[in-house]
């Protein structure tokens, strides 16, 4: 379904994570749309910070849209309480609209889900993502690319990764239009590659050769726990235990039932990518 109407007031919206690979592209969208923005982050002025609660009010006061992407994860335990404050807090607020960015095949991430669908008088909306082809590029695998090597638990299953871009394209048409109130908006790439042929793709974007190595969850826990330390070792290999286990294989429609266009493909967003420095 292509949404055809969009909203005209001046109303607030604001964007938690406007920092982040997907908050800043759906805070430009909703600018060159002609919205009123609020860009919330850590470091913003008001702030957002999901530490500290008691600054959320004056972060929300006189919007009316919000979209929210948590940190660290959906998943991890104590994220539902801390979105069952945001509704609270966003209700009181005055708020309207909330669309939540969640993660595809998680199931920890059911209970946040449920409690924005569900938020008495707030038109909620998932936007539910496989995995971004943008963390090969500016997220968590770039330094991976950069030695030339993509070692994951992920053996040879095969994900729909999905561009960022089209993410937000899908966010804001939830944010604006009409008819999305209580969706899931389950969002993926056109077609399902395994590791190995993101690889390839990447090693012709980067006129570099990148290989995939395949690894145990326990050789990549510990990669991880030596850079980044054992809490978010442990974060990221209890998420790749979950989604990488051949659930989330099977490519979606949504984005092109949402926009009107395919969705993009890997190659596509990896040959515009910049790899300076990666």
């Amino acid at each position: 379904m292509t949404s055809t109407t969009t909203s005209t007031t001046t109303s607030t919206t604001a964007v938690i994570g406007a920092t982040g690979k997907t908050g800043r592209r759906i805070a430009d969208l909703l600018d060159e749309r002609g919205q009123t923005t609020r860009r919330l982050a850590r470091g913003t002025s008001p702030a957002f910070d999901w530490e500290q609660p008691e600054g959320w009010a004056r972060a929300l006061e006189g919007v009316e849209g919000l979209y929210a992407a948590y940190v660290p994860d959906l998943a991890v335990p104590g994220a539902d309480d801390d979105i069952a404050r945001l509704i609270e807090v966003a209700r009181g607020a005055g708020v309207r609209r909330v669309v939540l960015l969640s993660g595809r095949g998680e199931d920890g991430a059911r209970a946040c889900e449920e409690l924005v669908l569900n938020a008495p008088g707030i038109a909620g909306t998932v936007v539910r993502a496989s995995w971004f082809t943008q963390n090969f590029t500016e997220g968590m695998l770039r330094g991976a690319v950069a030695t030339g090597v993509l070692a994951m638990p992920a053996g040879d299953v095969r994900e729909p990764f999905i561009d960022v871009d089209d993410i937000a394209a899908v966010a804001v048409e939830a944010l604006t239009g009409d008819g999305y109130a209580g969706r899931v908006l389950e969002v993926t790439g056109p077609e399902s590659l395994t590791f190995a042929e993101v690889a390839s793709l990447l090693s012709t974007a980067t006129g570099r050769e990148i290989v995939y190595v395949p690894v145990t969850f326990d050789e990549f826990f510990a990669a991880v726990a030596e850079e980044d330390g054992p809490e978010v070792a442990t974060m990221l290999t209890e998420l790749c235990r979950e989604v990488l286990d051949g659930r989330n294989e099977a490519a979606t429609a949504t984005v092109g039932e949402v926009l009107g266009r395919p969705a993009r493909e890997v190659r596509t967003v990896l040959a515009e990518a910049s790899f300076a420095g990666a």
